[in-house]
């Protein structure tokens, strides 16, 4: 409800595109999710199953994914009036002790998927305004450092061997971060920081969104078909969009808005690639997934591209990281039962593994272990690149 007050209720109901969904539909969905899986009784309204389930096939038909901008009732007041009776339908079960050890979880899991929301909340409204003629500001409060020179890109090499990966099997994890389990890496070596604007630019000017030969094929065709020539958002004068507005391009900030072939296409243009996600969690699972640039931090947007040594630095936070996996199965990899099962298994095909959260990520939401994924394509989101090659 905080994210979305500064914004007017013509804001909150549109669908820009069918990826993105209207923030009204996200206040809604996230409500019913605690409605359908945490509490027992009588709907608040029997036809909310229809309007606010995603994608759980197990409980009922829906309303179609790209057409949820369509939906002008039921109004924005009866959205708030819905959370609000939800919320305290919850609050009451929690006093009252009613809630047994599986709807406690369930709860658990409510929250969580709540964040992942909250997220996706900044990335869709980022998409609807920064799309509009007006490009018109979010809010205008939003800080943002003086534009300055990047950190020097810098190498941390890591030995490898059998190294174990995977959320342990206590505390909370979403279903496709286990069974923990053992892995063999051989010798690598990580970028010390994400790739910068200034890195995203020279490989403009070098000529790289037209040499076929530094793309995976389905990447060219989009480049093609798309006439891609710049990150999302770039205006090809020297600006981009972002939550605060229209802003000069600053070299020394993260480089975000980029798609997994862009990621792949600028690592083969260094002479680099994508690390894997094995290589990935093992060189960040001794450091603190809560430091870092978060939507705590309120700021929007990625921060300064910077390092130290060889220390990794902003592995957490900032632009989420593209990995080379394809996001797929664990050994041993469970579902949750019943229609919970269907929150992550079935989305294990064409898509790629990205990892450590970005600055539209709610800070204590991710850990080394948290797979987020995306199809290859997406631009959309908080993307960014950190580079990897053999050791």
């Amino acid at each position: 409800m905080l994210l979305c007050a500064p914004l007017s209720i013509e804001d909150q109901v549109v669908q820009a595109m069918p990826d993105a969904s209207p923030t009204k539909w996200h206040l809604a969905h996230t409500t019913w999710f605690f409605e359908a899986f945490v509490l027992a009784g009588a709907p608040f309204d029997p036809s909310y199953a229809y309007l606010f389930n995603s994608y759980y096939e197990t409980l009922g038909s829906r309303i179609a994914r790209d057409r949820r901008g369509s939906l002008t009732r039921p109004s924005l007041e009866r959205v708030h009036a819905y959370r609000a009776e939800i919320d305290r339908r919850i609050a009451h079960a929690l006093a009252e002790g009613v809630l047994d050890r599986e709807a406690r979880t369930r709860l658990e899991l409510g929250l969580h998927h709540e964040q992942q929301h909250q997220e996706l909340i900044l990335t869709d409204l980022e998409y609807t305004l920064g799309t509009q003629p007006l490009a018109p500001a979010y809010r205008e409060d939003l800080a943002r450092s003086a534009p300055g020179e990047p950190a020097a890109l810098r190498w941390r090499r890591f030995e490898g061997g059998v190294v174990e990966i995977g959320a342990p099997p206590t505390g909370f994890a979403f279903d496709n971060e286990r069974p923990r389990h053992a892995v063999i890496v051989t010798p690598y070596e990580l970028a010390t920081r994400p790739i910068c604007n200034a890195d995203v630019l020279a490989f403009i000017t070098a000529g790289g969104y037209r040499d076929p030969t530094l793309w995976l094929s389905d990447g060219w065709q989009l480049v093609q078909r798309e006439d891609w020539t710049a990150p999302l958002y770039w205006d090809g004068r020297g600006a981009c969009y972002e939550l605060a507005g229209m802003r000069a391009i600053d070299p020394a900030e993260t480089a975000c808005h980029l798609s997994y072939y862009e990621a792949d296409a600028i690592a083969r243009w260094r002479g680099a690639r994508l690390p894997t996600e094995a290589e990935w969690e093992h060189a960040a699972a001794q450091l603190d997934p809560t430091r870092g640039n978060f939507a705590d931090d309120d700021r929007l947007q990625p921060s300064r591209a910077d390092a130290h040594g060889d220390s990794l630095a902003q592995m957490f936070g900032d632009v989420w990281e593209w990995t080379s996996s394809s996001y797929a199965p664990y050994p041993g990899f469970r579902p949750l039962d019943g229609a919970l099962g269907e929150y992550n298994g079935k989305f294990m095909s064409g898509q790629q593994v990205l990892r450590g959260g970005s600055c539209f990520t709610p800070r204590g939401h991710v850990r080394a272990s948290y797979r987020n994924f995306f199809p290859p394509a997406a631009r959309w989101q908080m993307t960014g690149v950190r580079l990897a090659r053999d050791a």
